[in-house]
């Protein structure tokens, strides 16, 4: 007969393996997780590409007749740093990804990518610069990366959900909740 401190071994290295193993497949799929985000991230950076300089905020469509065979043009409108959600297309500035912060907007609109950087900023009791918002969001500390993560959170800033402080650094924007994921 098996005795009592042997099962208990066998079991607890059971579940010792057990945990390995979807410790090994969790490592997995956030790798994967990882790769898909920077996948999609590159159609957004291309989407943002294509709209040009001049087609970003500050720009709206005007709707024309369709029988006058003409293609929508864009008139330049001014976008108040005040302006509410209410007052853009749907919560959003024109040809953006980030809609205007406003009353009742919660940080769940955003896409991931952006909710984690409101997440670390929000977990931060201080404001911090581009390359240690990417080493928080476990990205290499490489140009291209800091740059991408400056892109986005001055982005952030520009629609109200973060504050550029003058010396560059971003912090979150008091009483904001929520963190992001």
């Amino acid at each position: 007969m098996p005795s009592v401190v042997g099962l208990l071994e066998e079991r607890e290295r059971g579940a010792r393996q057990r945990g390995e193993v979807l410790r090994e497949e969790a490592g997995r799929v956030l790798a994967e997780l990882r790769d898909a985000e920077l996948f999609w991230e590159r159609f957004v950076t291309a989407r943002e590409v294509l709209a040009g300089p001049g087609d970003g905020a500050d720009v709206e469509e005007r709707a024309v007749p369709v029988g006058e065979n003409a293609a929508p043009t864009p008139a330049p409108t001014p976008a108040p740093a005040s302006a509410s959600a209410s007052t853009l297309k749907g919560g959003r500035a024109a040809g953006s990804v980030v809609p205007v912060r406003g009353e009742g907007v919660q940080v769940s609109v955003l896409s991931p990518e952006y909710q984690r950087i409101v997440g670390v900023l929000a977990a931060s009791p201080v404001a911090l610069a581009c390359g240690e918002i990417a080493s928080a969001l476990g990205l290499e500390r490489v140009s291209a990366k800091v740059e991408g993560v400056r892109s986005k959170a001055a982005r952030l800033a520009e629609r109200g959900w973060l504050v550029k402080e003058p010396s560059g650094r971003f912090t979150r924007v008091p009483g904001l909740r929520g963190g992001g994921s």
